[in-house]
């Protein structure tokens, strides 16, 4: 009976043998076709992950620019919104000073325009006035005007006469 238990073990030593045998030899198999296919697998994966890489920056140039439009038209809103603001404020001011200076007894703007038209006019009217009148003065009798008010001027009214005659006015 050895003789049988010596073959059984031999035909199992055998399997072992053959299956580790094409064990080693697939696993040669495999490595060998991965050094075939290799440089094709990995260049399908740079093209895949170029194509994710594209379609990410995609979605973020599009996010980006959505965004950037919510975000100019806070500004927009908040500018409009700060302008309005801004005149409310200076209403406010405006009035305010106007009460205040109504207080201290100033004439409104419109009141001092009135006023400074007026006297521009006055000014008008007096300077063809001034000017009618020269032409119908004699010359001695401007003479004597002149040496009277000479005698009488005090030291601001000599500096008044020196400009008026300087200007050609008097």
């Amino acid at each position: 009976m050895a003789t049988q238990d010596d073959d059984r073990f031999d035909k199992t030593s055998d399997r072992i043998k053959d299956s580790a045998q094409q064990i080693w030899l697939a696993g040669l198999g495999a490595f060998a076709k991965m050094q075939q296919e290799g440089s094709k697998a990995f260049e399908s994966l740079v093209k895949d992950g170029a194509g994710m890489q594209k379609r990410t920056q995609q979605a973020a140039e599009e996010t980006l620019s959505q965004a950037q439009a919510r975000m100019a038209g806070f500004a927009n809103e908040f500018g409009t919104k700060a302008a309005g603001q801004w005149g409310k404020l200076e209403n406010i001011f405006e009035e305010r000073v106007a009460r205040a200076l109504d207080k201290l007894g100033m004439p409104p703007p419109a009141e001092v325009a009135a006023l400074q038209a007026r006297v521009t006019a006055l000014e008008a009217e007096l300077a063809a006035l001034r000017g009618a009148a020269k032409p119908a003065a004699s010359p001695a009798r401007g003479a004597r005007a002149a040496r009277h008010a000479k005698s009488a001027e005090t030291p601001a009214r000599k500096a008044t006469v020196r400009r008026s005659k300087s200007s050609g006015t008097e």
